[in-house]
């Protein structure tokens, strides 16, 4: 397992691929697999670690780049000989250019990278490679390439509590970026009557488009909390009465959307991305395509079961649903590469 290495892992907060990775990681583990993973050092983790470099990007490096090379190159000359089943990369497109140069098959989750058209000369040389995407809709953004799967990210609902939706707010959380339409949300919030509280980063090369937004708002009903950890975020789910998620891109999966089904809290997106393979229109949310839509459905929100919200995040975006897949699909990968190897340990049915 190759991991992505800009944040901690696990993250305190924000660094979905690595907290994807990470629960990926551990349910493996706990279901019997052999795993071993390349991440910096400090990492925690139930499987076999073997640091890279020093500390994730995000705590000081001198050269990101050089530590990013660094750390693929470990990986991939680790599994030069054999040892490996499987290499499963969860680090942007440059593990790749490693791929052809070991005989282990190497897997890689887009993650959404495949939005960038800077991204394209290179995963196009490597298109007969195995991907996995997190959407149908995903596939979109290049739809050339040797697409295996589509496994959507999970979560560990167990850890999430189902909150009873109280709070008499609304909530938007996510990067303050203009792509995921923070203004959008502070829109709908203000025209419907309900506040609005906004948690998540702000990216310095979007603080003046925030700052900006906050300033036409200009409501004690809209309020920004910061960067939140796991335990707030969710809790602010939970206490929420809906999670508005306003886009303005075709949005691969959104992470925060199964984590607010998870607390129990119902969801009002834009139709856009993979918003209608997550959510189901009128059971646990509503899609929108503008925000007099959003208004309307936020006079709706009381006809969404709470109850149904959580059980459609335990079914379909658990971390052992999430395992389960990608365990089914590195079987069938090493299958096709070793099909008459003796006495070699795989993955076992999920």
């Amino acid at each position: 397992m190759i991991s992505p290495i800009s944040h901690a892992f696990p993250p305190p907060g924000y660094g979905p691929w690595e907290r994807v990775t990470h629960d990926l990681t551990e349910r493996l583990v706990s279901m019997g697999h052999d795993v071993t993973l390349f991440a910096p050092a400090g990492s925690i983790t139930s499987a076999t670690l073997i640091d890279t470099v020093p500390a994730p990007l995000d705590s000081s490096s001198a050269d990101p780049r050089l530590e990013e090379e660094l750390h693929i190159a470990m990986a991939m000359e680790a599994a030069g000989d054999g040892s490996f089943d499987i290499v499963h990369s969860h680090l942007h497109v440059h593990g790749l250019v490693f791929s052809r140069m070991i005989s282990t098959p190497v897997v890689t989750t887009l993650h959404g990278v495949a939005w960038d058209p800077a991204t394209h000369p290179l995963l196009l040389r490597y298109a007969d490679m195995p991907f996995v995407s997190l959407s149908d809709s995903e596939r979109s953004f290049l739809p050339e390439l040797s697409y295996v799967a589509t496994i959507p990210n999970g979560i560990r609902t167990g850890e999430i509590p189902v909150g009873p939706g109280a709070g008499g707010y609304l909530v938007f959380t996510g990067r303050m970026s203009p792509e995921k339409g923070p203004d959008l949300a502070i829109e709908a919030a203000l025209n419907a009557g309900v506040p609005l509280r906004l948690a998540g980063v702000v990216e310095g090369r979007h603080r003046e488009f925030f700052e900006q937004t906050m300033r036409r708002a200009r409501s004690r009903d809209v309020e920004y909390l910061g960067p939140l950890d796991r335990q707030e975020l969710w809790q602010l789910l939970g206490e929420a009465r809906a999670l508005v998620m306003p886009l303005r891109w075709q949005e691969p999966f959104g992470l925060v959307v199964v984590e607010s089904l998870a607390a129990g809290t119902p969801v009002i997106a834009w139709r856009m991305g993979a918003m209608p393979e997550i959510l189901e229109d009128g059971v646990t949310g509503f899609l929108v395509d503008d925000v007099a839509a959003a208004v309307h459905s936020i006079g709706r929100i009381g006809e969404i079961k709470r109850v149904s919200c959580r059980m459609v995040a335990e079914a379909r975006f658990s971390d052992t649903a999430m395992a389960r897949a990608y365990a089914e699909l590195y079987a069938g990968l090493a299958a096709k590469t070793s099909p008459s190897t003796p006495g070699r340990p795989g993955p076992t049915p999920p």
